[in-house]
């Protein structure tokens, strides 16, 4: 039994049991991963997937037991080249970002800009997708950290960096009604219009539905989409009432939004998040730090070595935005924290 072989195995599991994608994502051709999976099973003496013809369906239930010892041991061996790679310098490596469109517009370049300037052998994937999308692929050990939002406490399994809180506003054509209101938004004004927001706002759970429905109103997501430019271009359109994220309102004075009462809807929080069991290289810990420059970076190791909270709260938008805009670059020759 070998890495190379747990590797192929893990790969066809994250690739919905389809040995050509789990080639092309581990850069190898479908015969080496099926003769890796065979000698694999081989030296297990069992089978690791349920087939039907010559397609895998399924795991057996000896397979799902394997898999979790199998992350297990490639997150450890992940582990190991991490440790390494900082006590020797490295400066080449790969950094994977998962995280939400809009942070990834709005939140992400001046950090991107300040570890490039550091670090410019470093390579940097970033994965836009929902929050759900980011937490799961960073508990698989498909990214390295993630950067994602939310109303309530961050997941508990993780380490957790607050960012900074922000507010959604609500952004209607210039003329509409309620832009004349001569008071701030209350939710009430919002039942029976057509709402144009994100696609997790459909959800029963997501905070917005739950607002309405702690107030005994109904929401009414006519139409929804992941990026905050698409939302205020369907909202242009005549297609509904707009809801998005503050960082993401366009400057134009096309659209009006119009001020909104304090408890409209809850304030979010956007929080880096790492993995407790992984190593983060050197680069991954600098920009952490780009990130979040409203904490000193001893407080950061500390967090990351031993769990200790974080003195700092964070801070609204706007003041985390002149942050970092304005905060110089952690050096690279900084050694991250083990874990």
């Amino acid at each position: 039994m070998t890495l190379t072989q747990l590797r192929s195995f893990v790969a066809i599991v994250d690739c919905g049991h389809n040995v050509t994608l789990a080639a092309q994502r581990l850069h190898a051709t479908q015969s080496g991963v099926s003769k890796q999976l065979a000698q694999l099973e081989a030296a297990l003496g069992m089978s690791l997937f349920v087939r039907r013809a010559r397609a895998l369906t399924g795991l057996t239930e000896a397979g799902a037991q394997v898999l979790v010892h199998a992350r297990r041991l490639l997150a450890e061996s992940a582990n190991i080249q991490a440790l390494s790679d900082n006590l020797r310098r490295e400066r080449h490596g790969v950094l994977r970002i998962a995280t939400t469109h809009t942070q990834a517009r709005h939140a992400l370049p001046p950090a991107l800009q300040a570890l490039e300037r550091a670090w410019p052998e470093v390579a940097v994937h970033v994965l836009p997708g929902d929050d759900a999308d980011g937490l799961q692929a960073l508990i698989d050990g498909h990214v390295d950290l993630a950067l994602l939002s939310g109303t309530g406490a961050p997941p508990a399994d993780c380490i957790a960096v607050p960012l900074y809180r922000w507010r959604r506003r609500v952004v209607v054509p210039a003329g509409h009604p309620l832009a004349a209101l001569q008071r701030p938004l209350r939710l009430d004004d919002l039942v029976g219009r057509r709402l144009v927001s994100y696609a997790s706002s459909q959800l029963a759970g997501s905070s917005l539905q739950r607002a309405f429905a702690q107030r005994g109103l109904r929401a009414d997501v006519a139409v929804t989409a992941r990026d905050g430019d698409l939302i205020q271009t369907y909202t242009r359109a005549g297609l509904g009432v707009g809801i998005v994220a503050e960082m993401a309102l366009d400057p134009r004075d096309d659209l009006a939004a119009p001020p909104i009462a304090d408890d409209l809807l809850p304030p979010c929080t956007t929080w880096l998040l790492l993995h407790p069991a992984r190593v983060l290289r050197d680069f991954g810990f600098a920009l952490l730090a780009a990130l979040a420059p409203h904490q000193a970076v001893v407080d950061l190791r500390r967090l990351i070595a031993d769990g200790q909270p974080l003195p700092e709260p964070a801070p609204d938008w706007q003041a985390w935005r002149v942050a970092t805009r304005i905060a110089r670059p952690v050096a690279s020759k900084a050694t991250a924290a083990g874990r």
